[in-house]
């Protein structure tokens, strides 16, 4: 029995539905629109330190840094190094609202987490964006991280709380700043929004790429400070030192 049988023409059957790769213009092998030689070839981020997924040469260390003065958060959960497509994946989205872009590599960071989340990581209560300042998100008309964050926790069924945290100081662009010329920057710049509920929660911050850190740890710390149970990074890249840059 036909649904329309005067109609003679294709009908979309959105079960079958192909997608075409992003990155290659291929067809994809599942509703996914990248292929399996693309996903493959990303800059998957190896062995790293155990705390803040900094690069280094072997498994199970942490490094210097994170001994030397742990972070407020307990762990960082990223994919990738910020190289070659991801680093032009993510300027496109975050510079030139291609939003495909970032809800494709949203989808792949969802399920790489699903897979720590059966490994080694516990699930948060509570996905948290990075705020994004006014002047910014007037500039650019929409925050990365707030859109990451939405498409995960639909993806993940986690709980996204976009107005948990508040950019309260305009500061200046981190791209460009030493680490202790960011931790400067950054000094006072977010606070609560005045109904925040964050005593005994689990939360995960969410942001496009982790360089030094220093947004991460200014977040975090004011989480704990109010009584957070836990704050772990969620991010799609991670960047190495600038000395360890080839």
């Amino acid at each position: 029995m036909r649904c329309q049988p005067q109609y003679d023409g294709p009908v979309y059957i959105w079960l079958k539905n192909k997608q075409s790769c992003l990155l290659c213009g291929e067809a994809s092998d599942d509703a996914t629109p990248i292929c399996t030689a693309c996903e493959t070839e990303l800059p998957w981020l190896g062995d790293q330190c155990q705390t803040c997924a900094l690069p280094l040469p072997a498994p199970g260390m942490t490094c210097g840094p994170c001994l030397k003065q742990p972070p407020a958060f307990e762990r960082v959960a990223v994919p990738w190094t910020y190289g070659f497509p991801v680093d032009s994946l993510i300027t496109r989205f975050k510079h030139s609202a291609k939003w495909p872009f970032g809800h494709l590599l949203a989808e792949l960071l969802a399920r790489f987490l699903l897979h720590r989340f059966d490994e080694d990581l516990d699930r948060p209560d509570t996905l948290v964006p990075v705020p994004l300042a006014v002047k910014r998100l007037r500039q650019r008309g929409f925050n990365q991280a707030a859109m990451l964050a939405g498409w995960l926790g639909t993806r993940l069924d986690i709980a996204c709380d976009e107005k948990l945290l508040l950019r309260v100081q305009d500061t200046s662009a981190q791209q460009g700043l030493k680490a202790e010329a960011r931790k400067k920057n950054l000094r006072n710049a977010f606070a609560l929004a005045p109904d925040a509920t964050i005593k005994g929660r689990h939360l995960a911050l969410v942001d496009d790429v982790l360089t030094t850190g220093a947004t991460a740890q200014a977040l975090a710390r004011l989480l704990m400070d109010a009584g957070a149970a836990r704050v772990d990074v969620y991010c799609l890249a991670r960047t190495p030192k600038p000395g360890d840059i080839a």
